[in-house]
This record gives structure tokens, C-alpha cells and sequence, in this order.
């Protein structure tokens, strides 16, 4: 009967297909997936501002803060670190504010804060890990400024150490105050969108994020790590995966 072995052979080339449709869904390996979804929202700005580091002005008043003071792995605290973080966005820039106390600074001394400090990540410095694209899981923009206003700006485009791009420069801007009294220095930091090929953000955006801080004085083993969207292997700040989520709002 003609129509059942036709009816037969179609059956065979629809496994086949569906066969195929499962073998190219390879699954991605698990450090290609977002794990976190602790979430910051960043409002819109209807002006730009200068930078003094006051974190008292209005627009930081009426913008949503974070807090943290747990190790990057979550597993310890550290309230004599706390820190607070908080975003707000316009047509050109993004901005960050960080509030950190401390115990004892450490700082590279008597260097120009004007000139870019590679590995600056070995003194104390208040981080933003920033990725506008987060199907681009790992590519992604570092930015750090310490509390003598050093500074240093990395664009990451891979695994490892010789996938961050020194060279590249993102004209961010910042400053910094401190205040030796109350243990506590301030930061913010104002970030071209265009440095970042953003042309049109838009309310509702998600971009993936994570703020960090490294403080305190000797090698690694007797510094602090501090993240905000936390990664339980706690063994790099370049686990993309571990981003939280940066939220544009009105």
C-alpha cells in the first residue's frame, strides 16, 4: 500500500529531524550563564552633573541604594567595610556613587591620581563591573577608583588575564572625598555610554553588573574582598556569570 510507506518514510525523515534539532542544542557550559538576579535599579537623571564626591546632593538622596559587607563568596561579613552603591542614568552617562567605610587605607602614595594606575586592584579601591550587552556574557567594562582618586579602566573580551585591554580608555570621569574623622571616603564616577557602543538607553533596559571592593594591608591572603551580587566560588571578580542586573527606570 503506496500511502503507508510513504506515510512510513516521512515518519523516519521527521525523527531524523527532530534528532538533529536535539544534537545541535548543545547546553552551554555553566560559566556561560547568569546565576545571579539581585537587582539594582538605576533611575533616570532629566540633567548631568559635575562630580564632588558629595553624595548629600539630591540626586542621590531620591536614588535607590544597595548595601553589602559580605566577603565575594558570601560566606563572611564585614561591617567595618560596609558599603553602599547606587546608579542613576541620562542620554550620555551612567553614574555610580559608592559610600565605604574603612579600618586602615591603603593607597599607592605620592604618585599623580591624573595618570592611569595599572593594577591598581592591589590597594584599596571601590569597583564597577559594568556589561550593557549581556548576550555578550563575556564582554564586559571594569572600572576602578581608589580612595586618592587613582583610577584605571579595563575593557574585557574574554577569559584571563590577556583578554583585558589595558589600552583601551573610556574618558570616565570621578572623584573622591575623605573623611578621616568618621572612617569613611566617597565616590562617583560618571561613565560615557558611547565609550561603550550604548547609543539609546531606554527605561526597562537590563544590564548585568557587580560592584566590588578589595581593602586592607599585605598580600591577597590578608585583604578583604567584598562583593555586592555574590559569587560562591569566591576565587576572582571575573566571574561575569555572577553579575547582578542593572535595571534602567524612569
Amino acid at each position: 500500500m503506496p500511502w503507508k510507506r510513504n506515510g512510513i518514510a516521512l515518519f523516519f525523515l521527521a525523527s531524523l529531524a527532530g534528532s538533529a534539532t536535539v544534537l545541535c542544542q548543545t547546553p552551554k557550559p555553566a560559566d556561560d550563564v547568569y546565576k545571579a538576579t539581585t537587582t539594582l535599579e538605576a533611575k533616570h537623571s532629566s540633567s548631568d552633573f559635575a562630580l564632588d564626591a558629595n553624595l548629600s546632593k539630591k540626586t542621590w538622596e531620591e536614588a535607590k541604594w544597595v548595601e553589602f559587607d559580605q566577603s565575594m563568596d558570601g560566606k563572611t561579613a564585614y561591617p567595618t567595610e560596609k558599603s553602599r552603591v547606587a546608579a542613576v542614568w541620562t542620554e550620555k552617562y551612567v553614574y555610580f556613587a559608592f559610600w565605604c567605610k574603612y579600618e586602615r587605607l591603603n593607597t599607592f602614595e605620592g604618585e599623580d591620581p591624573a595618570k592611569e594606575r595599572w593594577e591598581l586592584w592591589n590597594k584599596d579601591v571601590a569597583e564597577v563591573f559594568l556589561n550593557p550587552q549581556p548576550e555578550r556574557l563575556w564582554h564586559y567594562y571594569e572600572f576602578e577608583v581608589a580612595p586618592n582618586n587613582q583610577w584605571v579602566d579595563l575593557e574585557i573580551t574574554g577569559k584571563g588575564i590577556e583578554a583585558h585591554d589595558a589600552k583601551w580608555n573610556s574618558g570616565f570621569e570621578h572623584a573622591t572625598h575623605l573623611d578621616s574623622q568618621k572612617h569613611i571616603w566617597t565616590t562617583e564616577m560618571r561613565i560615557p555610554l558611547s565609550s561603550m557602543n550604548v547609543s539609546e538607553p531606554k527605561v526597562g533596559m537590563k544590564w548585568r553588573a557587580n560592584f566590588f571592593r578589595a581593602t586592607g594591608l599585605g598580600g591577597d591572603e590578608k585583604r578583604k574582598f567584598l562583593a555586592w551580587s555574590v559569587i560562591s566560588e569566591g576565587t576572582t571578580f571575573h566571574a561575569p556569570n555572577y553579575f547582578g542586573i542593572l535595571r534602567l527606570a524612569k
